[in-house]
């Protein structure tokens, strides 16, 4: 059994890394905005794997806020085997001129900031005890553009730099860092990039089987019970109709 924390559990990639963890008899800890859908998450999971689950409430976005929880719960944290940094999202599809600069903030503090802050308390832990994962949930959008995608897309190629930076700096010291770079999934998303339009989100899957968040989920779990000689540093998945960002097969569906 290992300790594993992941960040933005409370719905989507998160939440199906969680089931699919805590079915394995995985120690959780839970991380995200939105408490009442934890709670409820982390008592499901108690009662059907019967296994140790912490929720915590907390926005990445701040730095303070993560220390803060960190450090209150720093027992835990201190024996963390595997670090999911998940927590993520798009915020609008506007040109470079048209954006809009709380869209811009949110990107940049939760996708990179966020992951950089969790990182950086949890880190020190595995570099002390030799030993850790680090699990980055990047996106194709790190590894191409696309237009209007802009503030998005650098931030997911930060992330993809910081993977191979952090895997770097840290393997000298027993740590792994990889990252997996999904495709389009069928979560949240949409609706939160596009403000609640449910019509322009759900567009999005016209015609197409996206990925589910089961399917990053299990892509995970393969990193995480790798064995002790291999090290998975990056993975791309896509839907099975996707060639890139861009490039969709609608015509077969």
């Amino acid at each position: 059994m290992k300790t594993i924390c992941i960040t933005g559990a409370s719905s989507g990639i998160g939440e199906a890394c969680a089931h699919e963890l805590a079915a394995q008899g995985h120690a959780l800890i839970l991380c995200g905005r939105r408490a009442d859908r934890l709670k409820i998450l982390r008592q499901h999971l108690e009662t059907t794997y019967n296994t140790s689950v912490l929720d915590l409430e907390l926005d990445v976005r701040y730095y303070k806020s993560c220390q803060e929880v960190v450090n209150r719960h720093e027992a835990l944290f201190s024996k963390t085997d595997i670090l999911i940094n998940n927590a993520g999202l798009a915020a609008g599809l506007a040109p470079i001129h048209e954006g809009q600069i709380n869209h811009w903030d949110q990107m940049i503090d939760t996708n990179l900031k966020g992951l950089l802050y969790m990182s950086r308390l949890i880190s020190p832990y595995m570099v002390k005890r030799k030993q850790g994962k680090i699990i980055l949930i990047g996106s194709v959008a790190g590894k191409e553009t696309y237009p209007n995608g802009n503030v998005y897309c650098a931030t997911k190629h930060a992330v993809d730099a910081l993977a191979r930076g952090m895997r770097m700096d840290l393997i000298s010291h027993g740590v792994q860092v990889s990252a997996i770079h999904p495709g389009m999934v069928e979560t949240e998303f949409s609706m939160v990039r596009f403000d609640g339009d449910r019509e322009r989100a759900n567009a999005v899957y016209n015609n197409m089987t996206p990925l589910k968040g089961i399917d990053v989920a299990k892509a995970v779990t393969w990193m995480i019970h790798s064995p002790e000689h291999v090290h998975i540093a990056d993975v791309v998945i896509y839907p099975a109709v996707q060639a890139s960002a861009t490039i969709v097969n609608r015509s077969n569906s």
